[in-house]
């Protein structure tokens, strides 16, 4: 039990950083990820030792969030939910502008495809490890990683004042 404890426990800003880029938020995100280390505890019987816990908790995560997602569509919207929210203003940094403009561009993708090309790019999964953790074959991963890819060049290269992409092979 220590020995999973601790090896969860390395794994934790990992999963903070996928939760953050699925849910937008911060406090979604911790949630997120509460609830998946909730149900990774409960069902600790079902890890094999020796397999990959991190492809494990992200297959966790990725049900959760799924499930979550399901359930808020199920119900209708709150008063005041869909009323546009005044942001203030962020600082003028282009890095910040930059980081901003990426994830605007990611919110517009697909789920399936925003959390196949967070999973390989960011978390740095294979292909495999993609596909056993979204539960789909290892095609739809490079098809929706393909696609999803696509998708942000092409939105990022139609925001306005976007810097010029090159796809380099």
């Amino acid at each position: 039990m220590e020995d999973f404890g601790t090896q969860v426990v390395q794994h934790i800003p990992r999963l903070r950083r996928y939760a953050r880029a699925l849910t937008g938020e911060r406090t979604a995100a911790d949630d997120l990820v509460q609830d998946t280390l909730e149900r990774a505890w409960t069902k600790l019987s079902l890890w094999r030792p020796g397999s990959d816990l991190r492809a494990w908790l992200f297959t966790i995560m990725h049900n959760v969030f799924v499930n979550q997602v399901r359930a808020r569509a199920a119900q209708p919207p709150a008063a005041g939910e869909n009323d546009a929210v005044d942001l203030p203003d962020r600082p003028r940094q282009t890095d910040m502008l930059e980081v901003r403009d990426l994830d605007m561009a990611l919110r517009c993708l697909p789920d399936e495809q925003r959390e196949v090309l967070l999973l390989v790019a960011l978390e740095q999964l294979s292909y495999d490890e993609t596909a056993r953790a979204l539960g789909v074959p290892i095609g739809t991963v490079m098809s929706r990683l393909s696609r999803g890819r696509e998708r942000l060049r092409r939105v990022v290269a139609a925001s306005p004042g976007a810097a010029s992409l090159r796809v380099i092979k």
